[in-house]
């Protein structure tokens, strides 16, 4: 009883809006608001409906609280067959993650949807919870699918499977100050979870309650199609849905920069067609996700950007599952965002059902490749591209307050060719490994591997065997970063490979490359990429040293060395010569003497993940 009721009021004090919150503070100014109209405004249940959503009987103004969210949704799967609900985690203040199934059959197993034959998408609404217009647009188009019995044939050849909030505790951090760039709803959650941590960086650590039963949703569930649904931050343009994916490039003739080249020209040549109609018939303005070249206004042209597994259209493209980022324009009404949202969400679902050979095709080319070299990061083109942008008319104006040109939004539209920047080059990149060994005393890293849906084998006798080793001889914190997501953040430098042969005892770990998530392991093991497990800090204490020389013994023992060792005298003399600050240095000198020693800690810095060649 006493825990509960510290749980409770811990609840309500992350509720509490921030200090600077008061009651009464000035709104902040936005750009001017272009009218709109669109048919999709038909969609909007009548007031007297007894289906109506919280959000549309406030006028799509505003969006409930969890509790009313959850009563209604409640409501709705106990008249609608076709619904069914479950509890896929809980979260760090102890709510209920739920995950909604709509399956026309009624459905629940994994296993019985799977062999159902129907595509299976998968949307998430509010891993940024602020930015919840998913829940209003998936709420709405629930009841269409089932009791309304508008949309129903979309249930024939699809199952959706829907989470309206999947950070509850930041859904429940309400206030009308949550999201200064943003319009509307009129309170809304925070962008963080209830320990400070940004679910949409996670993707590869799976250190919160979300993404843990989301990627848990992924392994039982094996959705065809991913959608998370967000709401962008930056410049003002007339888009009001914008979305994309890794390799959504501006070249058909090139190969698409992603992981998965097949699935990115399904979702370019299939999908987008089809939804930039459905939203275009509505009313709506589709574009590309848009990421502002200088950071402020698009004078400077857009980014195509390639995202890194830890975000979660990295982590789709790793691991071949196509993934959509949804980012509705946060300067346009939340009325129309999420009547934009609804329009994607269907068009998405029908889509996938009827072009559910091709994109099955797609993604069983890219879980069956085996790339001979896997890019661990994508990087900026040198040639610059254009785009035509529907964008908005701006002027950069001196300001008394920061000293610096701002940009000021006029409101009017234009249309014009900018520069568009692909991130499409691959940089960093390493040969594919037949497989990875992990002794067992890293066994955490092997559990973490299997929460991704990597397939892992446990020895349960020794084994010989010639392996690459890595020697992080440079590897540091990442200079002059705070950190990052709850973690240390870890550079490699360039780390220096040998060839050893070694014993691994039983209970050690076999992760073959030879699978359809080996390009994900990849990802996640070697040390120079940025998401591995050694960038997010897993193996810290590889750099610690832990065993150390005293000068009155060393001293003697390096003279005695040199006497007895002419080539030794030899290098030592000649890194005197060529390295100055070595020679200006009484400890490095004796310390380079120590390293030469059976005394020297022959694991500091060895990466405990070990390669195995291919043949």
């Amino acid at each position: 009883m006493v825990l509960r009721i510290i749980q409770t009021a811990l609840i309500a004090l992350f509720a509490l809006p921030s200090l600077q919150a008061a009651e009464g503070f000035p709104a902040a100014p936005l750009p001017p608001l272009q009218e709109w109209s669109g048919t999709s405004e038909e969609l909007i249940a009548d007031a007297g409906d007894d289906w109506i959503t919280p959000a549309e009987k406030a006028g799509l103004a505003e969006t409930a609280n969890y509790a009313d969210t959850m009563a209604w949704l409640e409501r709705l799967v106990d008249a609608a067959p076709e619904l069914n609900w479950l509890e896929i985690g809980i979260s760090a203040q102890g709510r209920p993650i739920r995950m909604i199934i709509a399956d026309r059959e009624g459905l629940t197993d994994p296993g019985d949807i799977i062999a159902s034959g129907r595509a299976r998408v998968l949307a998430h609404a509010g891993i940024h919870a602020g930015e919840i217009d998913g829940k209003d647009a998936g709420m709405m188009l629930l009841r269409d699918l089932t009791v309304a019995d508008k949309r129903r044939d979309l249930l024939d050849n699809a199952t959706l499977l829907f989470i309206p909030i999947l950070n509850v505790d930041g859904h429940e951090r309400i206030s009308k100050y949550n999201r200064m760039n943003q319009r509307g709803p009129e309170e809304m959650g925070w962008r963080t979870n209830a320990r400070n941590l940004n679910l949409n960086r996670d993707f590869t650590r799976i250190d919160t309650a979300g993404v843990r039963a989301l990627s848990q949703v992924v392994n039982l569930w094996r959705p065809d199609l991913y959608l998370d649904l967000h709401v962008t931050d930056g410049a003002d343009y007339q888009y009001d849905i914008t979305y994309g994916w890794n390799g959504a490039g501006r070249d058909r003739e090139r190969a698409p920069a992603a992981w998965s080249p097949a699935i990115a020209r399904w979702l370019n040549e299939t999908l987008r067609p089809a939804v930039d109609r459905a939203l275009e018939r509505a009313g709506h303005v589709p574009g590309p996700l848009i990421f502002a070249a200088n950071g402020r206004d698009m004078t400077g042209g857009m980014v195509a950007w390639t995202a890194p597994p830890r975000f979660s259209n990295g982590w789709g493209d790793a691991r071949h599952l196509p993934t959509i980022l949804v980012e509705n324009h946060s300067l346009k009404p939340y009325r129309r965002r999420v009547l934009g949202t609804y329009v994607l969400l269907a068009e998405t679902l029908a889509a996938a059902g009827t072009e559910i050979a091709g994109l099955r095709h797609a993604i069983d080319a890219d879980r069956q490749r085996r790339a001979d070299e896997i890019p661990l990061e994508w990087r900026r083109g040198d040639e610059p591209g254009t785009i035509e942008f529907k964008g908005i008319e701006s002027r950069l104006e001196l300001s008394e307050i920061t000293g610096n040109l701002v940009p000021r939004w006029t409101g009017v539209p234009t249309t014009g060719e900018i520069p568009r920047i692909d991130f499409d080059q691959p940089g960093a990149t390493v040969e594919r490994p037949a497989e990875y060994l992990i002794p067992p005393e890293w066994s955490g890293i092997a559990e973490r591997l299997q929460e991704q849906g990597i397939a892992v084998e446990r020895l349960a006798q020794p084994v010989t065997v010639t392996v690459e080793r890595y020697s992080l001889q440079d590897a540091a914190l990442d200079a002059g970063t705070t950190p990052f997501e709850g973690r240390a953040r870890y550079v490699s430098g360039e780390p220096e490979r040998t060839t050893v042969d070694v014993t691994m005892p039983p209970g050690s770990w076999r992760i073959s490359t030879d699978q359809p998530l080996g390009t994900l392991a990849v990802l996640l093991l070697e040390p120079q990429s940025p998401d591995s497990y050694f960038a997010w800090g897993e193996f810290a204490s590889i750099l610690q040293r832990t065993e150390y020389y005293e000068e009155y013994a060393m001293e003697p023992l390096a003279r005695r060395m040199l006497a007895e060792d002419p080539g030794l005298r030899a290098r030592f003399e000649q890194k005197l010569l060529e390295d100055p600050d070595f020679a200006g240095d009484p400890d490095a000198r004796l310390r380079w003497f120590y390293e030469q020693t059976p005394y020297y800690d022959a694991t500091y810095r060895v990466y405990p993940v070990m390669r195995v060649p291919r043949s």
